[in-house]
This record gives C-alpha cells, structure tokens and sequence, in this order.
C-alpha cells in the first residue's frame, strides 16, 4: 500500500475492505467442532484396578546373599 501511494494511486478504504488478508465472510476461525456428543454420559468410574499386587516370592541363594543390590 505505501509503495502504490508514493508511485501516487489514490486508495480508496472500501477498496482495501475487500482486500484484507483477515476475511471473515467465508472462514470459520475455530473450526467446525462436533457438539452431538455433549450430552452422552459417560459409563461410571470404576476405581477397581485388575492388577495384582502382592509381592513376589524372591529366591535367595546362598550365592545371591553375600552381593551388594
């Protein structure tokens, strides 16, 4: 814009209105998001983890005990 004002065309603002690199007319900056899914419950929280904690029998031989873990 400043070089076409110094080789002196005259600019007019509406003539930049439609230029804008910032269109909104046509684009949807967010994105298009899915809201069908909003009311869906999700299943209950089950805090019950099926996994098995207790230890392991460990097998100490005679050479096993005189070394440093």
């Amino acid at each position: 814009m400043r070089q076409l004002l110094e080789e002196g065309w005259e600019i007019d603002p509406e003539d930049l209105a439609h230029i804008s690199p910032y269109l909104t007319e046509h684009i949807n900056r967010f994105g298009e998001y899915s809201t069908h899914e909003l009311g869906i419950q999700p299943d209950a929280y089950d805090p019950e983890l099926d996994v098995d904690f207790t230890p392991r029998e460990q097998h100490l031989t005679a050479a096993g005990l005189g070394r440093a873990a």
